[in-house]
């Protein structure tokens, strides 16, 4: 009888893994629309090829050795060599320990669920880096950050190892990050801050004087579409984290995830949209957008335990802080096309900080700690590998190339090519 429990549990545990990875991969849909929205029209096809690219690149890349890099042992290629023999020592695991209705479920299921995590990444970053930046010099980099990068941090962090042999942020300083407002979010946005300091503004974003020159996106609908396809997404970003299902408790908890998850993107756009209008005397659908996302990072972090109106309290303080920091950013000159560093990186990390208020086994000193580990590491390893690809193959196109457009010269074809005046 324990055998069949722990078969039928084992079996929904799994398929509730590759169910909720599922939904994470379509996030990706969701980023490529977002940021093929929020671009002009002559960058469109270049966007939605990168998009394409980083997924396909990350999934190699993370099997060929960034999962082991970030967990060791080789246990994804051990599961495919390994077959049955793996679902036998799970359940020998299992009764020896007494089971209780623990984790169990596939290793390749794991690997598929934590892929498409290592994906979500490095598709901040093409936002980012938008509209100047050389497809194949990014497609590069994304070797390197899916390969290495991320891997590493999150062996520090849910791979439990320790940091280059100093110290370790889960044993002696009790960092928690639920589902990544650090781990991926915060990560992704230092990878996408270190490239656009190399790269430097837009051409005609920042005139003289403190001028800034706004540059509207060429299809608001499909904004849109992309954030609403990124908050469908985010309930497996965050349900999935649960890591199970098939238990009374861990059912439960999967909701209240859930429920919080939708609140805080819900309390994101609202904060947002209000203090957009506040300040600019408009209702700004750029910023309501954008604070949904925010609202969702903010939340990822620790999604379990607020109740659902204090995650709709901390998903309107990330909606809020998204507005200003995208306005600060602008008075900077970092330029962001679609605002990808305030929305993952600033509101990431105050998902970090806002984790301890809900939940008493985390501290503000090891949120402050790993939030400094992640962030030093990302930027300061992202920051060389852009230096090296600028001082080799260029990182930038022409300011000629820029003009025309990036879909002409790096993929040789147009979104729409009926409302250009480039020959059919």
């Amino acid at each position: 009888m324990e055998n069949q429990i722990f078969h039928l549990q084992y079996a929904i545990d799994t398929f509730y893994f590759l169910v909720c990875g599922a939904l994470v991969m379509w996030m990706a849909a969701g980023f490529a629309m977002l940021e093929a929205g929020l671009v002009r029209s002559k960058n469109t096809t270049e966007i939605l090829t990168k998009n394409i690219v980083l997924f396909a690149v990350a999934c190699i890349m993370y099997m060929v050795v960034g999962y082991d890099i970030m967990y060791g042992g080789g246990m994804f290629l051990s599961e495919i060599a390994g077959g049955e023999t793996l679902v036998d020592d799970a359940l020998a695991a299992s009764a020896e320990a007494g089971f209780e209705g623990g984790s169990v479920y596939s290793g390749a299921s794991d690997f598929f669920f934590q892929v498409v995590f290592v994906a979500t990444a490095m598709s901040i970053v093409s936002g980012a880096v938008a509209e100047r930046m050389k497809l194949w010099a990014f497609v590069v980099f994304a070797v390197f950050m899916t390969a290495v990068i991320y891997p590493l941090e999150g062996n520090w962090t849910w791979g439990g190892g320790s940091v280059f042999g100093l110290y370790s942020l889960g044993d002696d300083f009790g960092f928690s990050d639920f589902a990544g407002s650090g781990i991926v979010h915060m990560a992704g946005a230092a990878a996408a801050l270190a490239g656009v300091m190399l790269l430097g503004a837009r051409k005609g974003k920042y005139g003289k004087n403190g001028q800034i020159n706004a540059i509207p996106g060429a299809n608001l609908p499909l904004a849109t579409l992309g954030t609403f396809i990124l908050w469908m997404g985010w309930f497996g970003f965050n349900g999935g984290s649960v890591l199970k299902l098939g238990d009374i408790a861990s059912s439960n908890s999967v909701a209240m995830v859930f429920l919080n998850t939708n609140t805080a993107a819900a309390g994101g756009a609202v904060a947002a949209l209000l203090l957009a209008r506040i300040l600019f005397g408009k209702a700004d659908l750029t910023m309501a957008l954008n604070g949904a996302l925010a609202g969702l990072v903010a939340i990822t972090a620790e999604p379990s335990t607020p109740s659902a109106l204090a995650a709709t309290l901390i998903g309107a303080v990330g909606g809020a802080i998204v507005v200003f920091s995208i306005v600060a950013l602008d008075k900077l000159r970092i330029d962001d096309p679609v605002g990808a560093i305030s929305v993952h990186g600033v509101v990431g990390l105050w998902g970090l900080l806002a984790v301890p208020l809900t939940n008493d086994g985390a501290s503000f000193i090891g949120q402050i700690v790993g939030a400094l580990t992640i962030f030093a590491w990302v930027f300061g390893a992202s920051l060389a590998i852009w230096f090296v690809l600028k001082k080799t193959m260029g990182i930038r196109v022409s300011e000629e190339e820029e003009y025309d457009g990036v879909d002409l010269s790096e993929c040789g074809m147009e979104a729409y090519p009926e409302f250009t005046n480039a020959p059919s």
